[in-house]
């Protein structure tokens, strides 16, 4: 049995993951709420490995190693942190300080189809877009999961999730919305 993959995703409503320095939106685009918090946390559990690209785990790690108080992070990122971590990279030859994370390099499909194969817990990959729309185009994402902030940062977004990605149907498994105003979608993919 292969072990599950889901692609964990934040965006607007407009598509993007993040915004340009200088925005003042906040994490989250200031839309947080308990109910958001307590769901996040309760979905990273030890049960899990996370998966990222290069540039995602130096964002999580720098967070990680800034010297922020952990107190002032929420607990969905603390159990994060604390989670074991394949990065695939080429490019990186330094865990960052990440307690439990493994650097692989070479071809990300083989990588990550292997993982699946071999590992005995899900999958869980946050952000890290331009290795999941890969993974997405050789059918390795079982999951997408996308949080949709109501915000639109048209003026202000960046890295847009879907840009560049290929044709694919998605099949609705499961939607909430969290705090009254937050969207999860959890989808099936399959090319098209």
């Amino acid at each position: 049995m292969t072990a599950v993959y889901t692609w964990d995703v934040f965006s607007t409503l407009d598509g993007y993951g993040s915004y340009s320095e200088g925005a003042d939106w906040g994490g989250y685009w200031g839309k947080q709420g308990p109910e958001l918090l307590e769901h996040r946390a309760a979905l990273v559990t030890p049960e899990h490995r996370m998966i990222f690209g290069a540039t995602t785990f130096r964002e999580t790690a720098e967070i990680m190693s800034s010297g922020i108080d952990p107190n002032t992070l929420d607990e969905w990122n603390l159990r994060t942190m604390r989670m074991p971590a394949t990065v695939v990279s080429s490019a990186l030859q330094d865990t960052l300080g990440w307690p439990d994370a493994t650097i692989v390099s070479g071809d990300a499909v083989e990588i990550v189809a292997r993982l699946k194969e071999e590992s005995h817990v899900p999958l869980r990959s946050q952000g890290s877009l331009s290795l999941n729309r890969t993974l997405m185009a050789a059918g390795l994402v079982d999951r997408l999961q996308v949080t949709i902030f109501p915000a639109i940062s048209g003026r202000t977004g960046t890295s847009p999730i879907l840009a560049g990605a290929g044709d694919f149907d998605l099949e609705l498994l499961e939607s909430r919305t969290l705090d009254g105003h937050t969207q999860e979608l959890i989808y099936r993919p399959s090319l098209r």
